[in-house]
């Protein structure tokens, strides 16, 4: 009975969706208080029976309820909690179940945030993300259907995919969806806006904070998706350059833009344009991931395969949104009043190349990305872009882009000093250099491309330190007035600085890659192999049972200079309900870097193969990510960038050189 009424549930949120579309445009155009305020009960109620269709959903999992399709194909009896909980998400409806529930929260949140948005502005938005909701609700009714009803039911279900028991998958997807779909509310916000034509620092204000939230948990999802793939998947690697992992880049270059944009129309009531244009594009590029993932074009493990039936659906959608929100813009962009001036050498200037170069790496990612898919659809020939291809086109643009960083962050608003920026930048260039430099000089061997990245990360820090400093150092000031101005700076100004030293952090451990060491060996146990600095010794294998999987396992002591450093343990494993064997990588982190072992095969001679890798710096890829996303919530918090008024205080006061 839960089952039917869950499947009701959706069907009214539907229902709900369709009035939330189209009652508060019509109240907004009429200029109807009564009809705007529509658009707020709309989604709450919305996200209400969502909510509970969700919830039945997850309790037909956690209950193993074989009478429902989905639970069959996604779960078994056997499975502990968490991945009966995680495993709702792990297939296309109960994925697409989850979309729709963030979709319609993040509704149901502005609504309840938009007490002092233009009421209009509000019902338009509303009304645009119910147009969004209608459309992948219908999507999930119409062609998929997560309630749908086995018979006779079966006693046991065929559990989940083995690569997807992990923690990592708890985590995740929903943060990537909260990305994904956050941005879905800056689309709103740009199409609204441009429904009534007015675009001003109002609209900026009330946009950039659930801009800045989408790309925060975007962020975090990218990463935590890499550093699953990283152990889970054991072939050692943190990107693959994979077309799922690459339809998540592209929205994530594009939001990093928005996010930049929507700081200079804020602050300069500039490039209304441009930023109404970028959060158009960064929901286009999430829609075409949707698209990616679940049309079938792809096999990956990242992917639904599906039926033609539902990449045509979400073809349809990404057609209507995509062009309608660019033939709105065509429409009504050459009307928008322009916003204000400024000159090249600016800190708006500086801004403007960051978003060109974002952009251009971006447009590599799709050519990239889209090509071979396109030219199998048209010819039938298969061919596969990889790597190499990523590396020549997009990775110089980052260099570039970083390179410029740390110069562009130090210039003046509207008006700037090239010459003066790099006076003031000249001490952290001349450490970074040395930092190379010394890289180069104690590391033999390896890329020459590792030193020189390592200097890059260093120059995005010091950069970061740098913005910091002369932001809060006068001359003449003590140490006491210059805590002070630190401490007075606005979090926005911290979280920016956290976030490009993160981008520094991250660039390091990507250089410090180039430094690794692989190495394959057959070995018996009292055997070794060599990894640089380290080396593994056999212990022994064995097989162990646990809830709902067997494994065959092989241990091995980690050795450096003749001492013990630690233990590893890898090995194959089956799960219940699924007979496909998983590889489970054996991790070991000493410090920064980790020794990394991942079993190819067990032997009837009790010899083991293994591959065996010792990974320096690795963990500064992800560390890095943290602290972009800590400076994008740093930035979030921000009081004057949630509510848009001037904060005084004792510290901004002698920020600003006056008396407290």
């Amino acid at each position: 009975m839960t089952v039917e009424l869950g499947h009701y549930a959706l069907i009214l949120a539907l229902a709900l969706a369709f009035v939330q579309m189209t009652v508060p445009l019509w109240g907004s155009l009429a200029r109807d208080p009564a009809l705007m305020r529509v658009g707020r009960m709309a989604a709450w109620a919305s996200f209400g029976f969502v909510t509970f269709s969700y919830a039945a959903l997850t309790m037909a999992y956690v209950n193993s309820d074989f009478s429902v399709l989905n639970v069959v194909m996604n779960s078994h009896s056997a499975k502990p909690l968490i991945y009966k909980i995680s495993g709702v998400w792990s297939n296309h409806e109960g994925s697409m179940m989850l979309w729709v529930l963030i979709l319609v929260l993040f509704a149901a949140l502005v609504a309840w945030r938009g007490g002092g948005m233009p009421e209009r502005l509000l019902a338009s938005v509303l009304s645009v993300q119910g147009a969004i909701a209608f459309a992948f609700i219908l999507f999930v009714v119409v062609t998929s259907n997560p309630f749908e009803r086995v018979f006779p039911i079966p006693v046991e279900g065929q559990g989940l995919n083995p690569v997807l028991q992990d923690p990592g998958l708890a985590i995740h997807p929903p943060l990537l969806y909260l990305g994904y779909v956050g941005f879905s509310i800056a689309y709103s916000f740009a199409v609204g806006a441009l429904i009534h034509g007015r675009i001003d620092a109002v609209f900026a204000r009330f946009v950039r904070p659930w801009t800045l939230l989408a790309w925060l948990f975007l962020t975090l999802g990218i990463s935590m998706g890499s550093y699953w793939a990283y152990y889970e998947l054991g072939w050692g690697g943190w990107w693959f350059w994979d077309p799922v992992e690459n339809a998540s880049l592209m929205p994530w270059l594009m939001g990093t833009a928005l996010v930049h944009c929507t700081v200079v129309m804020e602050k300069r009531d500039a490039l209304k344009v441009w930023t109404i244009l970028l959060a158009i594009l960064t929901f286009s590029l999430s829609l075409l991931g949707a698209f990616i993932v679940r049309s079938g074009v792809l096999t990956s493990v990242h992917s639904f395969a599906s039926d033609p039936t539902r990449g045509v659906f979400i073809l349809g959608i990404l057609t209507f949104f995509v062009g309608g929100g660019l033939a709105l813009f065509a429409w009504r962009a050459p009307m928008l009043r322009q916003g204000g001036l400024f000159a090249a050498v600016s800190r708006e200037g500086a801004l403007i190349v960051n978003n060109l170069f974002l952009a251009a790496t971006c447009a590599a990612v799709l050519i990239g990305t889209l090509y071979p898919l396109a030219l199998e659809a048209i010819s039938g020939a298969a061919i596969s872009v990889g790597a190499p291809f990523f590396n020549a086109t997009a990775v110089p643009l980052v260099v570039m882009l970083l390179a410029f960083l740390p110069i562009g962050q130090t210039l003046a608003w509207k008006r700037g000093n090239l010459l003066g920026a790099a006076q003031r930048m000249m001490v952290a260039l001349g450490i970074s250099i040395l930092v190379s430099l010394v890289m180069l000089s104690m590391v033999h061997g390896g890329p020459v491309a590792a030193p020189l990245g390592v200097g890059l990360g260093a120059w995005l820090i010091l950069g970061s330190v740098s913005e910091i400093m002369s932001r809060s150092w006068r001359r003449g000031a003590t140490l006491r007035i210059f805590v002070a101005r630190a401490f007075g700076l606005p979090r926005a100004a911290w979280g920016a600085a956290l976030a490009h030293a993160g981008i520094g952090v991250t660039v390091i451990g990507i250089a410090a890659t180039g430094w690794g060491v692989e190495n394959l060996g057959v070995l018996k146990p009292g055997e070794r192999i060599e990894i640089g600095a380290y080396s593994l010794v056999l212990d022994k294998s064995f097989v162990r049972n646990g809830q709902g999987f067997r494994e065959d396992v092989a241990r091995f002591s980690v050795m450096e200079n003749g001492g013990f450093a630690g233990a590893v343990e890898t090995g194959k494993r089956v799960h219940a309900g699924r007979y496909m064997p998983t590889t489970e990588a054996g991790i070991l982190t000493l410090g920064l870097g980790q020794v990394y072992a991942s079993v190819n095969d067990f032997h009837a001679d009790g010899s083991v193969s293994l591959k065996a890798y010792w990974k320096p710096l690795v963990l500064l890829i992800w560390l890095g990510s943290l602290l972009m996303a800590a400076g994008g919530g740093l930035a979030l918090i921000d009081r004057r960038s949630r509510i848009g008024i001037v904060v005084r205080s004792k510290a901004a006061a002698l920020l600003a050189g006056r008396p407290a």
